[in-house]
């Protein structure tokens, strides 16, 4: 398969600009022109390699050849199914079941979405690595958002930065929660005696949460949440600090009574795509441990 590249026209108005200063403007990062330069990239000008000085007149018609990528070190390819929702050349959009790692650890070293894409690349004859946008807790389900080219991860994280992608969850939280939609409002920060878990603490990073009531249950609340900012954990912390821990989630004083994982999902993912230059949404419906609780 053909590496990645991108190609424009040269508009009157971009006429006299160094090639440096257009790409810039493509957001085309000074890390991926050093890879280009030094990896095997390369920036033709009617198909004529040019260095970044090259000064742009208009008509003239620009391509830029991305490095081949492959898969980290130790990222073995495994053929996992997966549930995917949409695809094209620069996305693929997947829903996560629960019980999957997003990318393999040392608890979980196989059997990672990571380790899925790999395998589906390879399956597929694609050469990239594992470009993962949105991550989701191991044990919580829903839509996950996946860059098949590390151009266009720089992308979608300069559109995370300005919060430009939005997610939505449905969760159930232990209890009662009075209030029929609300704010938290709290920073988050690593606890101090553990590598895993998270607390609220005035030390921990900026963190919000809306939420709102769906439905009102005897042991919980059926909540649909979205996140402002995405802190580690941010849902799970928040409503343990509400005092409404996510039912399943033990590692927050979750109740397992009901659900042996944290129930929550990822029901919706909404982002701009920036080559097909549209707004795109995708919505999931709970799974089904979830949805035999209501």
């Amino acid at each position: 398969m053909t590496r990645f590249q991108l190609q424009w026209v040269i508009a009157d108005e971009d006429k006299n600009k160094l090639i440096r200063d257009f790409l810039k403007e493509k957001n085309i990062s000074k890390t991926a022109l050093t890879d280009i330069k030094f990896q095997g990239g390369s920036i033709m000008v009617n198909g004529k390699e040019e260095t970044v000085r090259y000064v742009l007149q208009p008509k003239d018609l620009v391509t830029v050849e991305f490095p081949e990528e492959y898969p980290s070190e130790g990222l073995k390819a495994e053929t996992i199914p997966l549930d995917i929702l949409y695809e094209d050349e620069y996305v693929l959009v997947v829903n996560k079941p629960a019980g999957m790692s997003t990318i393999p650890s040392r608890e979980h070293p196989a059997g990672s979405l990571a380790n899925a894409l790999i395998g589906y690349y390879k399956q597929m004859g694609f050469k990239s690595s594992a470009h993962i946008v949105t991550r989701l807790d191991r044990d919580t389900s829903g839509i996950v958002l996946i860059a098949k080219h590390r151009h266009v991860h720089h992308l979608f994280s300069e559109q995370q930065k300005s919060r430009e992608i939005h997610r939505m969850y449905e969760a159930f939280a232990g209890g009662f929660v009075q209030e029929d939609s609300g704010i938290i409002e709290q920073p988050i920060a690593r606890k101090q005696d553990s590598i895993i878990e998270r607390e609220v603490s005035p030390e921990g990073q900026y963190a919000l949460t809306r939420f709102q009531v769906l439905q009102r249950f005897p042991e919980f609340t059926y909540l649909r949440l979205k996140l402002e900012t995405g802190r580690t954990h941010q849902i799970r912390v928040h409503l343990s600090y509400l005092g409404h821990p996510l039912l399943g989630d033990d590692l927050y004083g979750g109740s397992l009574d009901l659900i042996s994982r944290q129930a929550l999902h990822c029901c919706k993912l909404a982002f701009y795509h920036p080559f097909l230059k549209k707004h795109m949404e995708f919505n999931q419906d709970l799974p089904d441990d979830m949805r035999q609780l209501l």
